[in-house]
């Protein structure tokens, strides 16, 4: 916090979640870690949300600190399979408690979390499996696929789109507690061969101190920091084809995966490990982004990079009179041939000014100074980011997008604000869990766009975001390329009930998809917007994921229930795409 409430301050939750309870299931992260709003951010969101200091005396519902006890919940695996998997792993490593199955019954989008808190299990694993060997993977998924048992992975547990829910019960292997150490490391070829329940940080840190880990001969980086950066894990970003947010550098991590291998219902796949070939479709992209709807991946050989913060050169401190003008920057800026930051972050007027309230400018002379020189509060448009990689190459680059943005007019605002953004980039999250307690709810949604048609979804799909009554629906482009980027949607609103919650995010899917856009940039599909795949790809072309789905897994046991809609009723598939119909 940056300061102590000098008024009424709410009755936020700031003791840890109980072990054993539903708040430390849905909450985010750490569960000895609480953050909140500051003042002046929480004063802003009762005016939005019509509330007063009585609205935050009490807690719109459960806050989940009872113990998880279940009732009418039966384990309906046989007690054959429970032993026989027991074999395979170790009686410790196969749980069947309460406890063990909620924990994995959901992920982490608003939905999730609203369902837990009303104690609502719309699936739920029979038993919950902890590998530790690439074989023990292999000997459960062969198991499983002649018993004819469903079979899903809980890698991370961030996923945003029902991506883990096992909603046809069945096992559910939870990579998180054994199956994540190194299986090599090349300094040669500069790549890294890990288990596929990695975590983010623990794989930086073994990276960061590669000359101690390993003997080699410099410090190296994974370059893959999506937000979910701290609770998630290396397979997870792999099988959603996720981002992180210096992705416009280092690349999406389909750029960054070098090989894969799974263990699928047919045997086990292992995908070629050349930086290029040209030997029929790519492998390596057609595993990515499966899901586990192919099987089960095992082990991930990554690219890696030279670790070199000291050449970071820092640019947050752009702001643009308003959202076209800074649009028509951004684009240059990507499209000059220079070289591309690393971090490249454009948040339009609602975002820009949250964000500055967030990270305190509002508290700083920069606040009035912006008004004086015309850069209108709800017009105005932050920019922020950094480069990375070789000192003449970082600087070079900041440079040049120095140089665009005063063509563009933009004012400096210091280095000031990309500081302020680096220090909660990974733990913002744990906002939502104490917003929620008062019944405010935050989610997001995000999509791919062209230049061509950026101004017509950013436009569309805001507006119906802003039909809810007294909702904040922050934008930032974000994961650049000279032909596009990422629009990436937080709406902030007062609701009760996840059926609500679910209603309205669909309204939001729709319009993303009505407006042209790719529905998912780098949160994947799952099973909450596998409706709307088909419509987006098309008839024939989604046809190649079925033929796929039919080759490795023709009895449908691998993450079933709709992920990438695959075996999703047709009734409840979307076509809303211009010249794609039912």
């Amino acid at each position: 916090m940056s300061k102590p409430y000098k008024g009424f301050e709410p009755k936020w939750v700031k003791e840890a979640a109980p072990t054993d309870s539903w708040r430390s299931v849905f909450r985010w992260g750490d569960p000895d870690f609480v953050k909140y709003p500051k003042e002046s951010l929480y004063k802003m969101m009762k005016e939005k949300f019509k509330m007063t200091d009585d609205d935050f005396r009490h807690y719109d519902g459960s806050i989940g600190m009872e113990k998880i006890e279940l009732t009418n919940c039966p384990v309906r695996l046989e007690q054959k399979h429970i032993d026989a998997l027991k074999e395979i792993v170790g009686e410790k490593y196969m749980r069947t408690d309460d406890y063990a199955r909620v924990s994995v019954a959901y992920g982490k989008t608003a939905y999730d979390a609203m369902r837990l808190r009303e104690k609502r299990l719309d699936s739920l694993p029979d038993a919950v499996v902890y590998p530790a060997k690439t074989e023990e993977v292999e000997a459960i998924v062969a198991y499983c696929t002649k018993e004819k048992i469903p079979l899903y992975v809980y890698g991370g547990g961030s996923s945003v789109t029902m991506g883990v829910e096992p909603v046809n019960g069945g096992i559910s292997l939870d990579m998180r507690l054994r199956f994540n150490e190194v299986v090599s490391f090349n300094e040669t070829d500069q790549t890294i061969t890990v288990q596929a329940g990695m975590s983010g940080p623990k794989l930086e840190k073994i990276l960061n101190n590669a000359q101690t880990v390993f003997g080699a001969g410099r410090a190296y980086t994974c370059g893959h920091f999506p937000q979910s950066f701290e609770y998630s894990s290396v397979g997870g970003w792999v099988v959603t084809r996720g981002a992180g947010q210096n992705s416009t550098y280092y690349g999406c991590i389909t750029d960054i995966v070098l090989s894969q291998k799974y263990a699928t219902p047919i045997g086990n796949i292992q995908t070629s490990h050349y930086p290029r070939e040209a030997t029929g479709p790519n492998l390596n992209q057609i595993m990515m982004g499966s899901e586990g709807a192919f099987g089960v991946l095992t082990e991930v050989t990554l690219k890696v990079f030279r670790y070199m913060p000291e050449n970071r050169k820092r640019f947050s401190y752009y702001i643009f009179k308003n959202w076209k003008v800074a649009m028509a920057a951004a684009r240059e800026m990507m499209q000059c041939e220079a070289g591309f930051s690393s971090v490249f972050r454009l948040s339009d007027p609602e975002e820009t000014n949250l964000m500055l309230r967030l990270y305190n400018v509002d508290e700083t002379p920069l606040w009035k100074l912006l008004d004086i020189r015309g850069f209108r509060d709800m017009e105005r448009c932050l920019f922020l980011g950094f480069t990375d990689g070789g000192k003449g190459y970082s600087k070079n680059v900041a440079v040049n997008i120095r140089r665009i943005a005063h063509k563009y007019k933009a004012m400096s605002l210091t280095s000031y604000v990309t500081k302020s953004w680096e220090k909660g980039r990974f733990n913002d999250p744990y906002l939502r869990d104490t917003m929620m307690d008062f019944g405010i709810v935050t989610d997001t949604l995000e999509c791919t766009v062209n230049w061509s048609n950026m101004a017509k979804v950013h436009r569309e799909v805001r507006k119906v975001c802003h039909k809810l009554p007294n909702t904040i629906v922050t934008t930032h482009m974000s994961h650049c390329y000279p032909q596009g980027a990422n629009l990436y949607f937080i709406f902030i609103t007062r609701m009760s009930g996840a059926d609500k919650f679910r209603a309205y995010h669909t309204t939001i899917l729709d319009a993303i998809q009505k407006s042209g856009a790719a529905i998912s940039h780098h949160h994947g599909i799952g099973k909450m917007f596998a409706p709307w795949l088909e419509g987006c790809l098309g008839h024939t072309e989604y046809g190649v994921f079925k033929v796929l789905k039919d080759y490795f897994d023709k009895d449908y046991l691998m993450n079933p229930g709709g992920t990438l809609g695959l075996d999703l009723d047709e009734d409840k598939k979307k076509y809303l795409k211009e010249g794609i119909t039912r």
